[in-house]
């Protein structure tokens, strides 16, 4: 019986540590610093944006549905994103081939990092365990952080709306 019990506590404290994995990020935080790849293999660091203002989307999964609702609302929105002095940059864990082939096939505009080994997933806490369709496992959650000229985060939004997400981030 106290087996039982101290596996289930085992068991418990690891979800809970998964759990508070999850960003705790919040406005007023300075962005964590990063450097990773894009989609053409280039190094990008958070510092390249000194003095700009940046939109950084985190997406489970680059050609999947939501996540192309999500890059073509932001593509169809860019101008304006450049006109208010924003820059945009996605993130996930797809590799680079994956990545240029999004971009290809969606013509966006902006850059996409692959993250193929969660340093910056990591950095921002956006990796955790996620539900669906019944089944549990470990992704990025769809999050996107605004951050300002001096790297202190402006916005954290985590309840992305795929095909409005351009407004969520432009109504603020």
């Amino acid at each position: 019986m106290f087996m039982e019990n101290q596996n289930q506590l085992c068991n418990f404290d690891i979800v809970t540590l998964k759990r508070n994995n999850m960003t705790t990020l919040k406005v007023g935080d300075t962005a964590p610093n990063f450097e990773s790849v894009d989609e053409k293999g280039n190094a990008v660091k958070l510092s390249d944006y000194a003095g700009k203002k940046l939109v950084l989307f985190f997406y489970p999964k680059a050609s999947t549905p939501g996540c192309t609702a999500e890059a073509c609302d932001l593509r169809d929105n860019y101008q304006t994103f450049l006109a208010k002095g924003y820059d945009v940059l996605g993130v996930s864990a797809d590799s680079a081939k994956r990545q240029q082939n999004f971009i290809d096939k969606n013509e966006l505009p902006f850059p996409l990092l692959a993250d193929e080994d969660k340093e910056v997933i990591n950095a921002f806490g956006v990796w955790g365990p996620k539900k669906f369709m019944g089944r549990e496992y470990d992704g990025i959650h769809r999050t996107t952080f605004v951050i300002d000229e001096k790297g202190v985060i402006e916005d954290v939004i985590t309840k992305v709306k795929t095909k409005e997400h351009a407004n969520q981030i432009l109504s603020k």
